[in-house]
């Protein structure tokens, strides 16, 4: 069950009062007509919890929460859509009725800043991100071939369908926590933390997900509240926050801009690079994901120059939403790689061809497996991309302009410090637990398989536990970063049990017969492991739920990445400029795949989530109060069936004994990241037109030169 849907007896229900301003101050409460409802159990405000949950960091910050402000900690409004009260209930109807009725009297400050491009936004130069190789501005100004740029991408919400929900119950001087959670040690940490309690008086449970996508990847300041409110009723109190709140009550995708300088000879070989961005944060949290870190290093390129910017603004501090930064830095420069292609006349998968390299550009250190062209090549076959005709507008269907466009799909190879219980039984069966998270990826599917193939047993035989802070602890289920983690650990502790039974291999029933001859009624085994490129002394982050995912472009002696080519047939009509969506193919190497048949589904629905990402995806504002317009999903708009065609995913093979033991290299999230920059390329393949923001709209082509 999900933890929302968990009946405990005699819960109250809770709901959320949120500020209809974005910066300010309360001057005073009413609260007279909320306490009149009958069943109204307790309202929490600043004025009545003191100084209590405690300030905690941020995990940028190098603490728990996933923002560092603390909505009930004053009388300041940070954003729209902060919490101010909590009215708890006997009913959730009567909870909101009161928090319809609480009267509050703002003292609004100036204008708010809105957006990333408010006037009264705030930019931040972040030095430490800078990346410089070479002599850019030389090179540049005597490339024969340059390209220079702009690209903007929107604030996006993740929207999983489940709703943001905590259950919180005391026993005594325990507290459970029912609450959807890709981080389950996270929470209980954190939450410690805030309520100034020792971290083994908590434990929390999560064992199903209902969608993530970063939105529950870290401690939200809404379960501290929960608990205390709890513990001064003595009874569960559940809160599930609505779906209008709960694009405020965690993080979300900021928007970006991209400025792109590519130099090149007329061979198509890039002698130039410069990837600056800009990211919208909040005015608490200087938050950017950075990814120029990746695109710097994608290609071969002597002279390189990256920068990043965070942009504070009146808004709540954004957060990791599937690719966080690689969808909008891959959008800007692989499509800013098209548009040089054009200027040369060249194929741009030939322009790629002639900018692989095996070793990265900014460091000189190699890739541990580099695919790309294979991917290129595997999918380009199968798109049918010999058939395309270079001249822009020139492939047409009756009254459809068709287009064709191809990109980049990189994702770093992530993985954390993990643990991992095997136990397996004289009859022959296995469990497997560890606090990981099932959000729908195949956690559950992926660790029993991993155990099956090392000890030797059908998968019908293996159980799993997972989700709850008493099992060994496991790092955040995100950054694709979940079976490079834990499957090292579970064939670690697998490992150790054919050792106990003196055997050295898993071949079908050589386990299962010497455990049954054994004499012993189970045989169980611990197993934690240390991610490669982590110091020693990290494994002790893993018990403190402060340990993240680890590599990519972090590693001391190499650079470790999934990648991908990805294909897209759009279809743009000559007159009223619809676009749709008419196929989509995408070649990927990751490593080894463990599950073909989950892998594949990641896959597929990532490369969904893209077209979502480029057509439609876009969180509305009103830059007069810096609100949401579009907090709904009736209004938010996301792909539906009618917007999905024929969609490819291919896997194509590939080794890599460096990344992790397992071999793995995650496949959660590098189906998005070249969808939007190869729809972009296939637009202006239809139509001449290009489009340097997202999403692509109907009124943004016919605007559009």
């Amino acid at each position: 069950r999900y933890p929302a849907d968990m009946r405990l007896p005699r819960v109250a229900h809770a709901y959320l009062c949120t500020s209809r301003i974005a910066r300010g101050t309360i001057q005073a409460f009413d609260l007279a007509a909320a306490k009149a409802v009958p069943g109204v159990l307790d309202i929490l405000t600043h004025e009545t919890i003191g100084d209590q949950p405690r300030q905690v960091p941020a995990i940028y910050q190098g603490g728990y929460l996933s923002d560092s402000f603390r909505p009930l900690g004053s009388a300041e409004i940070a954003y729209w859509g902060q919490p101010i009260a909590v009215v708890i209930a006997e009913t959730y109807e009567i909870a909101r009725e009161a928090a319809h009725r609480i009267d509050v009297t703002y003292a609004p400050e100036s204008r708010p800043a809105a957006t990333i491009d408010s006037p009264e936004a705030v930019t931040q130069p972040l030095a430490p991100m800078d990346i410089d190789v070479g002599d850019f501005d030389v090179a540049y100004a005597k490339a024969p071939v340059k390209i220079d740029t702009r690209y903007s991408t929107p604030t996006q919400h993740q929207n999983p369908m489940e709703l943001f929900a905590t259950q919180c119950v005391w026993e005594g001087d325990h507290l459970t926590v029912h609450e959807p959670s890709q981080y389950v040690n996270n929470l209980k940490f954190g939450l410690a933390e805030q309520l100034n309690i020792a971290p083994e008086r908590i434990r929390v449970i999560s064992t199903y997900v209902g969608g993530a996508f970063g939105a529950k990847g870290f401690l939200t300041q809404r379960t501290a509240l929960i608990a205390m409110a709890a513990r001064r009723l003595g009874r569960p109190v559940k809160l599930v926050a609505t779906r209008e709140q709960g694009f405020t009550v965690s993080g979300y995708r900021a928007e970006t801009r991209h400025h792109v300088q590519l130099g090149a000879n007329r061979d198509g070989r890039l002698t130039a690079l410069k990837h600056e961005g800009w990211e919208l944060t909040s005015r608490a949290d200087t938050v950017a994901m950075g990814a120029v870190s990746m695109t710097t290093r994608l290609y071969a390129c002597p002279n390189i120059v990256g920068r990043v910017n965070a942009v504070s603004a009146d808004r709540s501090t954004p957060g990791f939403m599937r690719t966080p930064g690689e969808m909008p830095y891959a959008f800007a420069l692989e499509t800013a790689l098209d548009e040089l292609s054009c200027e040369l006349d060249m194929d741009p998968i030939e322009l790629r061809r002639v900018n692989d390299t095996r070793t990265e550009p900014v460091g000189g250190l190699p890739y541990t497996s580099r695919s790309l062209m294979q991917c290129f090549d595997s999918a380009a076959a199968a798109f049918g991309w010999k058939d395309r005709t270079k001249q822009p507008g020139s492939m047409r269907d009756g009254d459809w302009l068709v287009g064709w466009g191809c990109a980049t799909a990189f994702y770093p190879t992530y993985a954390g410090n993990s643990a991992a219980r095997v136990r397996l039984s004289a009859d022959g069966r296995v469990h497997v637990s560890s606090a990981t998270h099932e959000l729908g990826q195949g956690a559950y599917t992926m660790m029993a398989q991993v155990a099956a193939e090392e000890l030797g047993v059908p998968v019908e035989q293996v159980t799993v536990s997972l989700g709850d802070t008493d099992l060994p602890p496991a790092v955040v289920a995100g950054g694709s970063s979940t079976t490079a983690s834990l499957a090292p650990a579970i064939m670690a502790a697998c490992d150790a049990i054919r050792a106990r039974l003196g055997v050295t291999d898993a071949a079908p029933g050589t386990v299962s017969t010497a455990m049954a001859t054994s004499g012993m009624g189970s045989i169980e085994e611990f197993a934690e492991t240390r991610a490669p490129g982590l110091p020693a002394d990290s494994i002790k982050g893993l018990y403190r739920g402060m340990a993240t995912p680890f590599g990519g472009v972090h590693m001391a002696d190499r650079v470790q990445f999934a990648l991908g080519a990805q294909f897209v047939e759009v279809r743009v009509h000559a007159r009223t400029h619809e676009i749709r969506v008419a196929r989509a193919v995408g070649a990927f190497a990751a490593g080894r795949i463990i599950n073909a048949r989950t892998a594949h589904g990641q896959l597929v629905g990532g490369m969904i989530w893209g077209i979502g990402s480029a057509l439609h995806e876009q969180t509305e504002l009103d830059e007069r109060n810096a609100s949401y317009l579009n907090a709904n999903l009736a209004d938010y708009l996301l792909p539906v069936n009618a917007d999905i065609h024929d969609i490819e995913a291919i896997m194509v093979p590939e080794e890599d004994s460096l990344v992790n033991a397992a071999g793995v290299k995650g496949v959660g999230e590098i189906g998005v990241v070249g969808v939007a920059a190869a729809m972009s390329n296939a637009i202006h393949h239809a139509t001449g037109r290009r489009l340097r923001d997202l999403p692509f709209r109907i009124e943004n082509l016919m605007n559009e030169t």
